[in-house]
């Protein structure tokens, strides 16, 4: 899993039937402080996020197709699947 921001959406005016309705968003990896880490990455969303928001990335063919579009086999690489309330970070503390 992955811990991003997403930085907007991406439009596809032409898509295979599978994935009609379904949003792309554009996503940033980031650090648990925030800082941003590794190129963007496009992926469905599963979880109605919008841009700005902090999400969980799964990048598992298996786990985002079934997460973004409900059946299993499709032909997905990354899905949002989870809104970031916030994040505690306890590796200073011991």
């Amino acid at each position: 899993m992955i811990l991003g921001r997403v930085l907007g959406n991406v439009v596809a005016t032409q898509k295979n039937a599978r994935y009609s309705g379904a949003r792309i968003m554009l996503v940033q990896p980031v650090n648990p402080n925030g800082t941003p880490r590794g190129a963007a990455v496009l992926a469905l969303d599963s979880v109605d996020s919008g841009e700005g928001d902090l999400v969980i990335v799964v990048q598992e063919g298996w786990g985002a197709s079934t997460a973004s579009t409900g059946e299993a086999g499709a032909a997905i690489d990354s899905a949002i699947v989870g809104i970031v309330d916030y994040v505690e970070d306890y590796s200073e503390e011991a």
